[in-house]
């Protein structure tokens, strides 16, 4: 014997009725820290941070990612260096 029940309710009154606690208000002081967080280090999640970054350290940053490449392609084939 099989027998399906369909209940209608809103996410809050299904928590409501099992019991389950409100965390709507933890989750709001969360995502506000998040957001403030953001909003004082804005300027390091910009593009612009990141490439004076890169090209304050001018060739040497563009020499080490090309000498990863390159050992990392040598590994691959099992060249030798």
């Amino acid at each position: 014997m099989k027998m399906n029940i369909t209940v209608e309710c809103t996410p809050e009154e299904a928590r409501a009725f099992l019991g389950l606690p409100d965390l709507t208000p933890v989750n709001e002081t969360l995502v506000n820290s998040v957001k403030q967080r953001i909003e004082q280090n804005i300027e390091m999640v910009s593009p612009e941070f990141y490439l004076k970054q890169w090209y304050s350290m001018g060739g040497q940053a563009t020499d080490s990612f090309m000498n990863m490449m390159t050992a990392g392609a040598r590994a691959a084939t099992g060249e030798k260096g």
